[in-house]
């Protein structure tokens, strides 16, 4: 697969989102992408899915079966967690996302409606569709934000198995969760240019970090944490005020 000067931009006369980039990937290839909030990352890879074209440049050698899970698996459709499955397999041929639901250990939401998930666990509904057809091309989005102990150690496993069978794995990631994989390749975004480096950028606990301390009312603060925590922050109640 190969991107060829490939640059984007949402409207005419607006400055370009993504400019100019230049790159191969390879059978096999797992990259993680880094950068700042809009820097560029999401819709580099819409373009790499082929869910945008290119203002300018070109995207070729996609392999035929493409798996994307957005940052926010969009829970505004009137399914089941199964019928949203089932829908989705019959769109892919009959793919088989039992397996998958299992091992993301997704049993007890099955029978939930959509917009009654949370954000963790509609990112696991997301990855479901998102793998049950054996991409040979699979985007992330964020793909380890809001999600559980559990499913978080599994997923570079599942880089790894879809990298094994000649697939490409690109996640944009600011957790760096497939950090020790043998072979990761990191590409960042600044200012839509995207640039390659043989080192990773710092893991995150190196990276500049701040304590925020908010007042909310007591009625609100399970909600307000919960939130927090589904978004994959470690929120904690540190005093309670009357």
């Amino acid at each position: 697969m190969r991107l060829s000067r490939v640059s984007f931009r949402y409207r005419r006369r607006e400055p370009f989102v993504i400019e100019d980039v230049d790159a191969d990937l390879a059978p096999g290839d797992v990259i993680e992408l880094t950068g700042v909030n809009g820097a560029g990352k999401s819709t580099l890879l819409r373009l790499l899915a082929g869910l945008a074209r290119p203002t300018r440049g070109t995207v070729s050698g996609r392999p035929a079966v493409v798996g994307f899970a957005p940052d926010r698996f969009p829970t505004d459709q009137p399914f089941t967690v199964t019928g949203y499955l089932r829908h989705m397999s019959r769109v892919r041929g009959r793919a088989r996302w039992e397996p998958w639901a299992e091992r993301l250990n997704m049993g007890r939401l099955l029978d939930t409606r959509l917009p009654d998930l949370s954000k963790g666990s509609a990112h696991k509904v997301g990855l479901v569709q998102a793998l049950m057809a054996e991409p040979g091309l699979l985007i992330l989005d964020e793909p380890f934000a809001g999600l559980d102990a559990d499913t978080r150690s599994a997923l570079p496993a599942i880089a790894t198995e879809v990298a094994a069978r000649g697939g490409v794995v690109i996640a944009s990631d600011h957790q760096g969760g497939l950090r020790g994989l043998p072979g990761l390749r990191h590409w960042s975004v600044l200012d839509g240019h995207v640039t390659e480096s043989a080192v990773a950028p710092p893991e995150p606990e190196e990276r500049g970090q701040a304590t925020v301390a908010v007042t909310v009312p007591l009625d609100e603060l399970p909600r307000f944490l919960a939130g927090l925590r589904d978004q994959g922050y470690p929120a904690r109640e540190i005093e309670e005020i009357r």
